[in-house]
């Protein structure tokens, strides 16, 4: 598991003086001021947040160190980390996307399907992207208790119960 998460991310410049376009990646979208200072992924840079008025696709705010348009607009696509132990702890069955990518999966029969490669979340439910050997592309497996009955981060495995068809020469 990994001692960050990304927890929102800079969507370019909003305004001229200084501001950014924040998109937040937390529960209560407001709650990414709580987590603050927030870095890059490399740790390389860390930033105080003040987080203003709702704006489309986010919020307008305040980056420590950032005081100008074309300052704002270099940090266009970067993304914002906290600790996770600033972060809360999650219900039994809640997982913060970082900590289920890398995680091998099984079928219910105990045969490999391959590793969470990434999570996305297009607004109904997440979908795990699982690749691995014997896959010609990734394959997107709904993120539900049917198709992921049993996740167990402690061994570092994730059951799945995949639509039939859904992977090659499985079901």
């Amino acid at each position: 598991m990994s001692d960050l998460v990304c927890v929102g991310a800079i969507a370019g410049a909003f305004g001229v003086r200084g501001e950014v376009r924040l998109k937040s990646f937390t529960a209560d979208p407001t709650a990414i001021a709580e987590y603050a200072p927030l870095t890059t992924e490399d740790g390389a840079r860390s930033f105080d947040l003040d987080l203003g008025r709702p704006v489309k696709g986010g919020f307008a705010a305040r980056l420590s160190g950032v005081m100008t348009k074309e300052q704002a607009d270099d940090l266009r696509g970067v993304q914002l980390f906290a600790p996770r132990d600033r972060l809360p702890d999650l219900p039994d069955d809640e997982y913060y996307h970082a900590d289920l990518i890398g995680v091998e999966v099984f079928d219910t029969g105990g045969a490999p399907l391959g590793r969470v490669k990434a999570v996305h979340n297009h607004g109904a439910d997440d979908l795990l992207e699982i690749h691995g050997p014997g896959l010609k592309a990734t394959v997107l497996l709904p993120f539900t208790l049917a198709a992921v009955p049993t996740v167990d981060l402690a061994a570092g495995r994730i059951v799945a119960d995949p639509p039939e068809g859904l992977f090659p020469d499985k079901g």
